[in-house]
C-alpha cells in the first residue's frame, strides 16, 4: 500500500491534500477503507457545516462495521462528494482519488498531522 507522498495524515486515518485557494480535499486512507471493508453508506458534513480538527463530522459503514469520519482540519465544508454518496464503493476502489469524501476551507490545521512517510510507519504499528 503506497500513501501519496504530497497529502499529509491524521491518526483517525483520514488524508488531507494542500490547499487550493484555502480549500484542502478529504478522503480516508486506503489503510483505514481496507479495515472498514466493503463500504455501503456514507454520511458527509453537509456544505456550509464548521467541522473541527479531531471531532465527528461524519460516519461510515461497511459490511462489517460503522465507523465516524474525523475532520483532520478545523474549517467550513464547501463540498461533497456526491459521487461517493451514490457510490460509496468508491471509498474502497479508490480511496485517493475518486474516493474522496468532502473539501474544507481551512480555518486551522493542527500540527500533528503525518507526512506519508510517518503515517505508514503509524500504520504499521
Amino acid at each position: 500500500m503506497s500513501n501519496p507522498q504530497q497529502l499529509r495524515y491524521s491518526k483517525e486515518h483520514e488524508w488531507l491534500s494542500g490547499a487550493e485557494d484555502g480549500v484542502s480535499t478529504v478522503g480516508i486512507t486506503e489503510h483505514a477503507a481496507n479495515a472498514l471493508g466493503d463500504v455501503v453508506f456514507v454520511q458527509l458534513p453537509e456544505v456550509g457545516a464548521a467541522v473541527t480538527a479531531g471531532e465527528t463530522c461524519g460516519e461510515l459503514e461497511s459490511t462489517k462495521s460503522v465507523s465516524d469520519l474525523y475532520s483532520p482540519v478545523t474549517g467550513e465544508v464547501t463540498e461533497v462528494n456526491e459521487d461517493v454518496v451514490n457510490d460509496p464503493s468508491l471509498v474502497n476502489s479508490a480511496p485517493f482519488e475518486g474516493g474522496w469524501l468532502f473539501k474544507v476551507r481551512v480555518a486551522e490545521e493542527p500540527g500533528d498531522l503525518l507526512s506519508a512517510d510517518e503515517y505508514t510507519a503509524f500504520s504499521a504499528g
